[in-house]
């Protein structure tokens, strides 16, 4: 009778299994538990590169310049931007671009003007956890203040202020005389905390009014740089860039100023990076840059880079 117990107890126990197996509720002692999503590595936002990942942001950028004439008097520039960008597919991202350019020349009147909005789109590839391409295409609308045949001069020499204190990298935006098509690409690599970036634009300006005031109907423009960012702790970034700009083509001006052919600036300084909903990030930073060549080492430029994205 004991073994007949036996028997039927061990039976009653293979039953119990087998439900709790068709149930879903036992599972191998050995199996492998699910894996949590990988977090993809922080990724060093550059200063005036564009980032090479796509998203919804928006982002207040300013400069502040200050420099002086030759005769050692010293004025500033203010360079205000503002951008939106809206994720429609994971890959493409189309933006629009404001700016605000206000002059207090060493002698003279000051003046203010807003100058052309540019539009456009970037599409992202992801080449594998660690490489990013970004290729871009831009545009400016030549309506900005400051342009024509008899511009007022404070409000020229406003936006014309606003190439140096943006370290000559968005002079489709200053150039308010001119239809701007803008093609770019740029390739980051991240991992471990390290962003190494480098990205390289060619601008084709095409002059649609101000005849009279520009002798130049077209010209051709090219900017390019690089960016190396490391995490010092997940909140707190060190951000350096080099960028170039050279003009490809001779407009007028390089004809009458070879300095003005060429520009070189670097940047460097921390950024913060910290959540303010479930999915939303703040990612404040404060740089300084300087022209490391004439025209702007000649006029002591000193530039602070305030620069607040939001992404959502």
């Amino acid at each position: 009778m004991k073994a007949f117990g036996f028997v039927l107890g061990m039976i009653g126990l293979l039953a119990l299994d087998s439900q709790a197996f068709a149930s879903g509720e036992a599972q191998a002692p050995d199996a492998p538990a699910t894996a949590a999503p990988k977090a993809p590595p922080p990724y060093s936002l550059p200063w005036q590169l564009r980032p090479t990942a796509v998203g919804n942001v928006v982002r207040s950028d300013t400069a502040i310049a200050f420099y002086e004439d030759a005769a050692g008097n010293g004025g500033s520039t203010v360079a205000s931007m503002l951008l939106g960008t809206y994720k429609v597919t994971p890959e493409l991202a189309p933006f629009v671009r404001l700016a605000l350019v206000q002059n207090s020349p060493p002698t003279g009147e000051s003046g203010v003007a807003l100058v052309n909005p540019a539009f456009g789109a970037t599409y992202s590839l992801k080449l594998d956890d660690s490489l990013r391409v970004a290729l871009f295409l831009g545009l400016t609308l030549p309506v900005g203040m400051g342009g024509g045949d008899s511009p007022d001069a404070a409000t020229k020499a406003a936006r014309g202020s606003g190439v140096l204190a943006r370290s000559a990298m968005d002079n489709a935006m200053f150039s308010v005389n001119d239809f701007t098509v803008f093609p770019g690409v740029g390739v980051s690599y991240v991992k471990s905390g390290l962003t190494v970036q480098a990205e390289v634009t060619v601008l084709q300006l095409t002059r649609v009014r101000g005849e009279k005031d520009q002798a130049d109907s077209s010209k051709t423009n090219s900017t390019m740089g690089l960016h190396v960012g490391y995490f010092v702790t997940p909140m707190l970034s060190l951000g350096g860039e080099i960028r170039y700009q050279r003009w490809l083509t001779t407009p007028t001006f390089v004809e009458k100023n070879s300095a003005m052919r060429d520009t070189v600036t670097f940047a460097v300084g921390p950024r913060l990076h910290f959540k303010i909903g479930k999915t939303s990030w703040c990612r404040p930073g404060i740089a300084y840059a300087r022209g490391l060549d004439d025209p702007m080492s000649a006029q002591k430029y000193n530039i602070v880079q305030v620069d607040v994205p939001v992404s959502f």
